[in-house]
């Protein structure tokens, strides 16, 4: 979970490549199916074409029931990207964490269950104990980097090879 929380914001360096802060930031959705009104601003999905499209606007959508979180599409932003970069080195519980940790209509609100699989479930009690220190976390003080530098770096080591791909 300490590695989960050192890097899961690392997707945001998206914005240093050019990609518009919208597209980066925000909370996580299903596309492919209807949008829940638990997603934050769901006025705003009136203009998206997807929203008046049949085949994207039921419950379902383009998925089955149960068919498991791994088979939605989410919206994109940093989570699906530091999700990607990580996925051939974490552990499932740090790769849901990273995954779905904006996903709140899902690991708050309890929406989109009926896409869930067993495993969606099991591991959902992950992205829960990690949700609380991942917004209105951060310490006044400044750490104390000289310090803290060799657990990270020994921590990296073991999860991580010396070139990771981006």
């Amino acid at each position: 979970m300490i590695l989960t929380g050192f890097v899961h914001d690392l997707g945001k360096i998206l914005c240093l490549w050019g990609e518009p802060q919208w597209a980066v930031v925000g909370d996580t959705f299903p596309t492919g199916c209807a949008y829940s009104e638990k997603i934050v601003f769901p006025k705003f999905f009136d203009a998206n074409p997807d929203s008046k499209d049949s085949r994207f606007n039921s419950r379902n959508g383009v998925y089955e029931e149960g068919c498991g979180l791994d088979k939605v599409m989410l919206s994109w932003g940093h989570d699906e990207y530091i999700y990607h970069v990580c996925k051939d080195y974490l552990p499932q519980e740090g790769l849901y964490m990273l995954r779905y940790h904006s996903f709140y209509p899902w690991h708050r609100e309890s929406e989109y269950d009926h896409l869930c699989d067993a495993r969606d479930r099991e591991l959902l009690k992950w992205v829960q104990a990690f949700n609380p220190y991942d917004l209105y976390t951060k310490s006044h003080e400044k750490p104390d980097v000289k310090k803290l530098r060799p657990f990270y770096e020994e921590l990296i080591a073991e999860y991580f090879p010396a070139k990771v791909r981006w």
